[in-house]
């Protein structure tokens, strides 16, 4: 915070953004900062089609956007409906191109996803937000105009040292002139998105740089005005995995490919070393919230308030406050803090995709000590018998106390599904198939 005239003043937003950690490099910040204090302006960020949904490391450039607009800036947020046909380099193979028409579909679904984060008018924004196409301006574009009008402006030399382009140049794999373009097709969107709405400052993810600052020099060569850029850093764990993805793949913004109950999972089992770092970057909490809860990681580890608050804002932000509530209730009901019948099939079965399932008969249904073999909750008979009778397996979350037993028709939640735990921590589905 600071004091003008006697009177406390929340700090700068770049301050802030520095605060959270999501500056990584930048063009002149001093003169970022002047021309933010001078009055709105107008940013945007680009998502290219490469996939039917956004991923956790997209969230991370909606929600600096998000930032911006609640700073009272107008935020561009570009789907880049030809910048996806081509699709940026990868630093080990070549991209595979999508169809025209998959690339399409994607765009809308893109569209769809964004939209929540932003107010597109319908709010309180003083800046409403606007969505773009780069496929506006290039469709039309013949490959004499772009060589001629746009290419010329561009030094292969600059272009080779791009750390995804150099690194495919000196590997086995090589690069094509396709891909080798794509910077040309990003910095043609600057200099359009400048030219159409004013647009002074482009944000993206580090790894981003080189196309970032491709953008500002066209507009520079052939505008001879400046704009800014400001990179994000790429986000790492403390344990060396990489940030996004679980062993069952990456975390997807679409509930269809990553459940609202794996999603809320992400964040719940959050290292005590990263969980501040990533409130910082993705929670929209003031500052003051955030340092109380750094605080309990430091004071109140075992409670994991930090993970809880930050795995509850998220997954509402991306699911709406209904899914959170599912996914918050299954969470609880698979380790005993909840009631397992209360659960909805749907946010069940999701769940239980994420502890691991396996088939069972249904007719007749197994004995409990077969079902926890053929869980490996037990790798043997005996085990198995004796978890039952020290008291530590639960169907359902009710105490086994016959080893003998056998399932019953009754013990099917919404006629399949059965929930085996050994212990407290220990919990594996089971699926009736008939």
């Amino acid at each position: 915070m600071r004091k003008d005239s006697g009177v406390t003043q929340p700090p700068h937003f770049l301050d802030d953004l520095a605060w959270r950690g999501l500056i990584a490099v930048s063009t002149d910040l001093g003169a970022l900062r002047a021309a933010l204090d001078e009055g709105p302006i107008t940013l945007y960020c680009g998502f290219d089609p490469t996939a039917p949904s956004l991923h956790l490391g997209n969230l991370v450039q909606i929600l600096t956007l998000r930032r911006f607009q609640d700073a009272g800036h107008r935020p561009l947020a570009l789907v880049g409906g030809a910048t996806g046909l081509i699709g940026d380099p990868k630093e080990n193979s070549e991209r595979q191109l999508n169809d025209p028409e998959t690339v399409a579909d994607w765009v809308e679904k893109i569209k769809r996803q964004v939209g929540p984060f932003l107010d597109f008018g319908g709010g309180q924004a003083a800046q409403p937000a606007v969505t773009v196409n780069n496929l506006d301006w290039t469709a039309s574009l013949s490959a004499i105009d772009l060589l001629r009008n746009i290419g010329k402006h561009f030094r292969v030399n600059k272009m080779l040292a791009k750390e995804a382009v150099s690194a495919r140049l000196n590997s086995d794999v090589g690069i094509s002139y396709t891909e080798f373009s794509y910077q040309i097709l990003q910095g043609l969107d600057f200099l359009e998105l400048y030219r159409r709405h004013g647009c002074t400052l482009q944000t993206g993810g580090s790894d981003q740089w080189g196309n970032l600052t491709a953008g500002l020099d066209l507009i520079h060569r052939v505008e001879g005005a400046s704009a800014h850029a400001l990179a994000t850093p790429l986000i790492t764990k403390a344990d060396g995995t990489k940030f996004g993805k679980t062993e069952s793949g990456t975390i997807w913004l679409e509930a269809e490919m990553t459940s609202p109950y794996a999603f809320y999972q992400f964040w719940i089992n959050s290292d005590d070393r990263d969980v501040v770092g990533y409130l910082k970057i993705f929670s929209l909490r003031p500052r003051e919230e955030i340092e109380e809860l750094e605080a309990a990681v430091s004071q109140r580890p075992a409670a994991r308030e930090a993970q809880r608050a930050l795995a509850e804002e998220l997954t509402t932000l991306v699911h709406g406050a209904d899914e959170c509530a599912r996914a918050v209730a299954a969470s609880a009901a698979l380790f005993g803090r909840g009631e397992l019948a209360d659960l909805d099939e749907a946010t069940l079965a999701a769940a239980l995709s994420e502890t691991g399932v396996v088939a069972i008969a249904a007719d007749p249904l197994p004995a409990v000590l077969d079902v926890l073999i053929a869980t490996e909750l037990v790798d043997s008979r005996s085990a198995a018998r004796r978890a039952v009778v020290e008291g530590g397996v639960y169907i359902n979350n009710t105490k086994v106390t016959d080893p003998d037993a056998a399932l019953q028709t009754a013990d099917l939640l919404h006629g399949r599904w059965v929930v085996i735990r050994r212990g407290k921590r220990s919990v594996v589905g089971a699926r009736a198939d008939r």
